[in-house]
């Protein structure tokens, strides 16, 4: 059973982040399978049928909990600095996420799992995930130009190893430190 917040419920721009939150936290849990929108407005202490003026249907609900999830990674890189540091920065931070922070995988892997059932979610977590491809180019591009790659790594194919050894190291979080260390390490030439 959900736990259901005390106290009074929050009003307006509070109450939209309070169902977000409660959403991804049930999406943590339980993944889709317990994400029910009744569970959600019943953690924010709200009633059920209140959760529709703020999310008319659970995709918007979804759409809410993507945003606030990749919300999370859009300082991971620091603006300033090398693009040797800047790469070396954003894996550690992704590194600490990972470790800190395991239920933000889980609901990204939840997402993940999800669009490629959904054809609408699929394109939204597409958009969102364009940023991070793009940003990762952009640095990698940055370092072979620094002449810091190792050689023989292309940008994009690089972008496409991070992308697919964070989500996967995110599976077995007790593996992460090590396993994005190792591609810190094929990555940059020493």
């Amino acid at each position: 059973m959900t736990a259901t917040r005390r106290g009074r419920p929050p009003a307006g721009p509070e109450r939209w982040n309070a169902l977000v939150q409660a959403a991804y936290e049930c999406l943590a849990e339980g993944g889709f399978e317990r994400l029910r929108m009744r569970d959600v407005a019943t953690r924010v202490g709200i009633d059920h049928s209140s959760i529709h003026h703020h999310f008319p249907t659970k995709q918007d609900l979804v759409v809410a909990v993507v945003d606030h999830t990749t919300r999370q990674f859009w300082a991971t890189t620091p603006p300033d600095g090398g693009p040797v540091e800047r790469l070396r920065h954003h894996l550690a931070t992704l590194r600490q996420k990972i470790s800190d922070e395991p239920e933000l995988h889980i609901v990204l892997r939840e997402l993940d799992l999800r669009a490629r059932r959904d054809p609408e979610l699929r394109e939204i977590i597409a958009g969102r995930k364009e940023g991070w491809r793009n940003s990762l180019r952009t640095l990698l591009t940055d370092a072979a130009a620094a002449g810091a790659l190792a050689p023989g790594v292309d940008p994009a194919t690089g972008a496409e190893l991070v992308i697919a050894t964070v989500k996967g190291a995110s599976l077995a979080a007790e593996h992460a430190g090590d396993v994005l260390e190792l591609l810190d390490h094929l990555l940059i030439r020493a």
